[in-house]
């Protein structure tokens, strides 16, 4: 009887685990802390600015966890103060390149300075704001951090940069995708890694289509074209430990987008403005509570392999840009 040579079975599905997200914000706990920094930011003349965002940062950090283990947030007031002064030293060049050059009458030149010395400080604002902010960012103990090469970001940005000008904007679709993918590419979580696959022709034509029926339909189709970023944002990140991942989901959905906008918009308007510690809980809770995570990586075998980084002059020139983070 002939030899019968059987298939292998195929190897059994890896058992997924799912981590739970979570957000404890409280608006009137937010709102003391929001109150009390922007007193003291008045009657500094400014001053007091790094150490107000350092007290919000570590109170919103300190409130969200993973399963059931919060986040910490360890900058400092002080570390970033020594960055505020940096950042306001930068902008200070590039106005006073700006001037000399009207006093020179080089008008044209000036104006190049001036928009190509804003320009060339995006690359450095999301450089160290992600340096600076992942080193000092902790769960359990362990470590986040970002490993990018400032010098290899500049390349990039600009060769990116000079493609969506001759395509008159129609590169910035790839611009912001190959943007995501390569900072969010280079942070870690402990020996963790984080990977984001976003396509730059997927997203242009997902916000062409956005764009178009929100037209069509008076607006209406805005928040479920934020829906669909939302959900693009999310859908394309993972986080890799060799051949085992962590999947993000989003959950969120167009008309709960619309009731959570349309109600902060109320609390906004009815509130003089005072209302704004709740409009920013409300909304981080919607986020996180619509992120699902799931995967085989195990969490508790996680082990440190970042360094801290303490100069937050990245993290300052980005809040005097009014950029905003990446992730």
């Amino acid at each position: 009887m002939d030899n019968i040579i059987l298939d292998p079975p195929p190897p059994a599905a890896k058992p997924l685990t799912h981590y739970n997200l979570n957000f404890h914000g409280q608006g009137g706990k937010y709102f003391g802390i929001v109150i009390i920094n922007w007193l003291l930011t008045a009657i500094t003349l400014g001053l007091y600015y790094p150490w107000a965002k350092a007290r919000k940062l570590q109170y919103l950090y300190g409130v969200t966890d993973l399963n059931e283990s919060r986040f910490s947030f360890h900058g400092t007031g002080a570390e970033m103060f020594k960055g505020f002064i940096k950042a306001i030293l930068i902008f200070a060049i590039v106005f006073a390149g700006f001037f000399l050059f009207l006093w020179l009458r080089m008008p044209f030149i000036g104006i190049l300075f001036f928009y190509g010395g804003f320009l060339s400080l995006i690359p450095l604002a999301i450089h160290g704001s992600y340096r600076y902010r992942m080193s000092r960012t902790t769960w359990r103990g362990i470590r986040f951090g970002y490993r990018g090469n400032r010098g290899e970001l500049y390349k990039k940005f600009f060769k990116w940069i000079f493609f969506t000008i001759i395509t008159f904007g129609i590169y910035g679709a790839w611009l912001a995708m190959n943007l995501r993918n390569y900072v969010l590419g280079n942070v870690r979580f402990g020996n963790l890694e984080f990977k984001y696959k976003g396509v730059g022709g997927d997203f242009f034509w997902l916000n062409i289509k956005g764009y178009f029926l929100s037209i069509i339909t008076l607006g209406i189709y805005i928040f479920w074209w934020y829906k669909e970023l939302f959900d693009y944002y999310v859908n394309n990140l993972s986080i890799h430990d060799g051949d085992r991942v962590i999947h993000f989901n989003s959950t969120a959905r167009g008309g709960q987008i619309f009731g959570l906008l349309i109600v902060n918009l109320l609390i906004l308007i009815f509130t003089l403005g005072l209302g704004y510690a709740w409009i920013v809980t409300r909304t981080m809770n919607y986020i996180l509570t619509h992120i699902e995570l799931s995967g085989d990586i195990n969490l508790d075998q996680l082990s440190q392999t970042e360094t801290p980084y303490t100069d937050a002059t990245g993290e300052d020139v980005g809040d005097l840009l009014d950029f905003g983070f990446v992730i």
